[in-house]
């Protein structure tokens, strides 16, 4: 056998292993954040049909704050309604109900479905935007081996973990499908139904040829690389939870059928023959999940997946559908799956490699959840490792990760368990059938799932990112650190700030309401302005800048913000401008055609540069618009009009901190808490 002798290295900030959803953002952070970062994947192409298709409120939000929600909105069928259909006296099934399909008023976007390829495509060219070309997935690339060198962990400019790499050939990238010869595309070679792996027979065919291998010392390692994931593995890690009995398969086709709501997202439930879901997609498609009664697991609890095909699974279709007809002539993708919900028993080792999405936490697709958390798992953690990375931020906010989306792991699985369970049910024939669920039961689910699974209720705990009091359901975080804790204020102190904006709950995502630019008069959406390029954001609540003793306060905030000693000029990077860490933004409340730019705020609210002069784009106003209404932002945050207060923004949008205008030292020790200030080289 062939040896490679002395492997290549060299190294990165961070390196990533998987190029699926949550890969990619976690890719896509470094690009919009300038740091230097290798990307690489086992699998020879992307996902070009099938995989995960929905994409949640949140998702769309985070998009847009990348720069592409407006290519997947448009592309993307809109989910508008849900039908419910159950079996009737008769035992034929029939509409039950209809409700909206995403709550009305939680978001500007709602959710849709366009299948995980373009969302992967989206990312693949904002990632070469923003990089300039620097960052491109290396594709047919395993890792073989990671060593951690922990006496290296804790030094900021160390690279303590080191990755074998080997470079596969197209064959051995390429994976093995179902069926062989078949031009329909399955992904079971994805699925749960598969337990064994192909890492080690692909590591020792690619060392039989010399000059595959290669060594990277990296500062920081990210596994995004799925539910068998290598890196969780390497780690000594596992995933915790069951399996149950319910087997699903999955088929993308162009249906042909009389099914009067194959349009609408729907949930059916069968008398005697299991349930179905019915998920209209972009181009003419739909997406059927079906139970499969007929396919039960064996004595080691796994399903035989050689006995699932697509025709297997179209006719379980058929009998949960019946009276009504369904057949296909086109199949873009199927595949199968066993429902099991599994937590990982840890997120990172060392703060230094870490886990996100399917690598941490599985559960079923039929919520829609699995893309659009693992992409939230990676939008929660890139910012974070990448201003660690660059010396900006503190390298203890890292631990805020595992402790942030373990809860929301926790909380999905939860979800997941009961959702699952009511859909695989058995309709209950009345109500002393204490077997069958409850169709009520289900609705009510469907409804509460509905609004989970959103995304716009994810409350992160309190730490040194999150100034607040705990709260009874964040008694299961692992990391024990309060905002009383980091600032020494009460609880009671702490709820006081919050009642400053309790329309801006503190761990929350910051909501959006319409602004207008206080120099154009353009309307925004606030959330617009809030970019995901690693910025920390100041919002001022300037309140009724016309009153004299308000504009007084406001001056005094501006003066402490703008001394060469606070946060403001002290978080920069040597020889980079103003506002490269933290930005800026102010919303006031009174007339815009009453107040000026230049005359009524101070300067630090819109710098001037002798090059392009003063910044019109930091000052916005909560006033009427003359074509699209008024946002009341005021009354919707619950912010006083004429005093108004101070809101902090992480780079995520998520809610950091509220206080007063004369609080400044409490908005100083916020910073001083997650971020490196003073001088930098």
């Amino acid at each position: 056998m062939a040896t490679d002798g002395t492997l290549p290295d060299s190294k990165v900030d961070v390196l990533i292993i998987g190029a699926g959803p949550a890969g990619l953002m976690s890719a896509c952070w470094m690009a919009h954040c300038g740091v230097t970062t290798r990307i690489v994947d086992k699998r020879n192409n992307k996902i070009y049909c099938g995989q995960a298709d929905g994409l949640q409120c949140r998702s769309l939000e985070i998009f847009d704050s990348l720069g592409f929600a407006d290519r997947a909105w448009k592309e993307a069928n809109h989910m508008i309604e849900i039908c419910m259909w159950n079996p009737g006296p008769d035992g034929a099934i029939r509409r039950s109900d209809r409700i909206p399909d995403t709550i009305v008023g939680l978001s500007r976007f709602q959710q849709s479905v366009i299948h995980q390829g373009r969302v992967e495509r989206f990312f693949l060219d904002n990632i070469k935007k923003y990089s300039k070309n620097t960052i491109q997935v290396e594709r047919g690339v395993l890792p073989e081996s990671l060593e951690i060198d922990e006496t290296k962990v804790e030094d900021d400019s160390a690279y303590p973990v080191t990755v074998k790499l080997r470079h596969l050939t197209e064959e051995e990238s390429t994976p093995e499908q179902q069926i062989n010869g078949s031009k329909v595309s399955d992904g079971i070679f994805r699925s749960n139904l598969i337990q064994e792996d192909d890492e080690d027979d692909l590591i020792r065919k690619s060392k039989s040829r010399a000059g595959t291998g290669e060594v990277v010392h990296a500062k920081y390692v990210i596994g995004c690389d799925g539910a068998r994931s290598w890196t969780r593995r390497a780690l000594g890690f596992e995933l915790q939870g069951e399996a149950t009995d319910f087997i699903w398969g999955v088929l993308d086709i162009i249906p042909i059928t009389d099914f009067p709501d194959i349009r609408m997202r729907c949930a059916i439930h069968s008398a005697e023959d299991g349930s179905l879901m019915v998920i209209p997609r972009e181009n003419k498609m739909v997406r059927l999940y079906i139970q499969l009664k007929e396919v039960t697991p064996d004595a080691s609890g796994r399903a035989d997946r050689s006995k699932i095909t697509p025709e297997i699974i179209l006719n379980a279709a058929q009998k949960i559908i019946s009276p009504y007809k369904i057949d296909y002539e086109y199949c873009d993708w199927w595949t199968a799956y066993q429902i099991g919900q599994r937590v990982g028993t840890d997120f990172d080792a060392h703060k230094r490699v870490f886990l996100a999405g399917d690598a941490v936490h599985t559960h079923s697709p039929k919520a829609g959840q699995g893309m659009n958390v693992s992409m939230q798992d990676a939008y929660n953690l890139g910012w974070k490792v990448a201003l660690a990375s660059k010396g900006i931020a503190k390298r203890s906010i890292l631990g805020t990760y595992g402790s942030e989306r373990r809860r929301i792991a926790q909380d999905l699985i939860d979800f997941d368990h009961r959702f699952s369970r009511l859909f695989s049910g058995r309709p209950a024939k009345d109500v002393m059938d204490e077997e069958g669920v409850s169709m009520e039961e289900f609705k009510d689910a469907f409804e509460k799932g509905n609004r989970f699974a959103s995304g716009l209720i994810v409350n992160y705990g309190p730490s040194e990112l999150v100034i607040k009091a705990p709260e009874p359901s964040e008694e299961g975080d692992q990391r024990k650190v309060d905002g009383s804790a980091v600032t020494g204020l009460s609880a009671d102190a702490l709820a006081k700030k919050q009642a400053l904006a309790p329309g801006l709950p503190i761990g929350m995502r910051f909501n959006s309401y319409k602004i207008l630019n206080q120099s154009d008069a353009r309307p925004w959406h606030f959330q617009e302005r809030l970019k995901s390029n690693g910025r920390f954001r100041v919002v001022l609540f300037a309140g009724n800048i016309l009153n004299l003793e308000q504009a007084k306060r406001v001056e005094k905030f501006c003066e402490a913000l703008d001394a060469p000693t606070s946060f403001y000029r002290t978080a920069n990077p040597a020889g980079s401008s103003l506002d490269t860490v933290i930005e800026v933004l102010t919303i006031h409340s009174a007339k815009r055609t009453e107040t000026e730019l230049l005359r009524d705020f101070p300067e630090v609210l819109h710098p001037f540069d002798p090059h392009t002069g003063w910044d019109y784009d930091k000052v916005f106003v909560d006033d009427e618009s003359y074509h699209e209404g008024f946002g009341d932002a005021y009354a919707n945050y619950g912010v006083d009009k004429e005093r108004g207060c101070v809101v902090v923004a992480r780079p995520d949008q998520h809610v950091g901190w509220i206080g007063e205008l004369e609080d400044f030292e409490g908005l100083q020790k916020y910073f001083e808490g997650c971020l490196v200030l003073g001088p930098k080289v």
